[in-house]
């Protein structure tokens, strides 16, 4: 028996009986593994680094609870509110993006984050999902049956917004520089435009572009050919964290080393951070591994199943986009743990240490599960009425 009858239409009814619950458990549950992890990697960060033995423990619980919050408090706006965040959104991360490049604090040869009191904070972790939000705006208006038809004028303009949009964010993001966000930023344009039914001749166009930007990404900028250097040739520079997060696969096993047993950790700079992963298989063991891996893929499947087949313009290609950010991000991070591609900084959503992408992923749910809402109104509708 439910709390709420299906003929409530106050908002905590409406939004029990709309929301992804199923969605909503899983990312509950990762939100759960994030506070088990950070107490797994980080009092040996703040060991190596000679700070207070619960540091990062404690500022990941902020994190991890601020991110709950967001996901539920976004999972209660409409459709329309969704667009406006998301447009807000993009202009403020902007404006932040722009600011880094004076006031930035500057870490590893890179100015992404702005010092707010005792945290930092990257904007470019928030103009991912703005970003997002704002393309499936432009490309939507005029296509959805039922709404007012947009003018030619009109749609012309927001299609040539959309293509010249990438043009105000990836030199910005060279600048700072962060060449990952400004790949994953660019992947999911294309997959936007794909979704979207663009012609062939234009997705070969968006082929040759890609293969153009890694080639000029390569020459441009050191960091990038070095690390790529390394990975296809170990012998030419330090592969120091790759190996050492591969011995710590080999060490856990299938069923790890036990809960604090890890020694990896101790000599992993990012352990709690990029290489968080490494750390969950040596003291829980692969079969922990292959759980996280089943989740993320949970989510990810049952969001696509829902949405692919849309035929809302908007909330398809929001809802595809979101989740694409979601899983690339995971993917990326997962394949780094294992030495199959080249470090990229990019964190395991919720399970890393990180209060920018920790909260940038609680936003990015967030939009999904009330974009999942959006889609179920019409049919809640219809059965309160019968």
């Amino acid at each position: 028996m439910t709390v709420f009858a299906r003929t409530d239409r106050s908002l905590l009814a409406l939004w029990w009986w709309t929301v992804d619950r199923w969605i909503l458990a899983a990312l509950m549950l990762l939100l759960l593994l994030g506070f088990l992890s950070t107490f797994a990697a980080g009092p040996a960060a703040s060991a190596r680094l000679e700070l207070e033995p619960f540091y990062f423990v404690y500022r990941q619980s902020i994190f991890l609870c601020l991110s709950l919050f967001i996901i539920l408090a976004l999972s209660l706006l409409r459709r329309e509110d969704i667009q406006m965040f998301g447009i807000v959104l993009f202009v403020v991360s902007y404006a932040a993006m722009i600011l880094t490049l004076w006031v930035g604090a500057e870490t590893r040869g890179a100015a992404r984050w702005l010092q707010i009191g005792a945290f930092t904070l990257q904007p470019s972790e928030f103009l991912k999902p703005a970003f997002v939000i704002l393309m499936a705006t432009l490309l939507a208006p005029g296509k959805n049956k039922g709404t007012t038809q947009a003018s030619s004028g009109e749609v012309v303009r927001r299609r040539l917004f959309s293509i010249l949009l990438p043009l105000a964010v990836l030199p910005l993001l060279a600048l700072q520089p962060d060449i990952g966000q400004a790949a994953l930023i660019f992947a999911a344009w294309c997959v936007l435009l794909f979704l979207d039914g663009i012609p062939i001749l234009f997705v070969l166009l968006l082929i040759i572009i890609a293969g153009m930007g890694a080639f000029a990404t390569y020459v441009a900028f050191p960091h990038v050919s070095t690390r790529i250097d390394r990975f296809f040739d170990p012998d030419r520079g330090e592969t120091y964290q790759a190996d050492k997060a591969l011995e710590a696969f080999q060490s856990g096993g299938l069923f790890g080393r036990g809960p604090g047993e890890g020694e990896i950790k101790y000599l992993l700079p990012d352990a709690h951070t990029d290489y968080v992963l490494a750390v969950i298989g040596e003291e829980y063991g692969g079969i922990v591994c292959i759980f996280l891996l089943l989740l993320f893929s949970y989510i990810l499947l049952r969001g696509f199943s829902r949405f692919l087949g849309e035929p809302d313009v908007f909330l398809r290609l929001a809802a595809c986009g979101l989740l694409f950010l979601f899983g690339t991000q995971t993917l990326i991070n997962m394949s780094v743990n294992f030495n199959l591609l080249p470090p990229k900084g990019m964190t395991l959503p919720f399970l890393s240490y990180g209060g920018s992408s920790c909260l940038a992923v609680a936003i990015t749910m967030g939009m999904v599960l009330a974009l999942s809402r959006a889609r179920t109104h019409a049919s809640l509708d219809h059965e309160v009425t019968t």
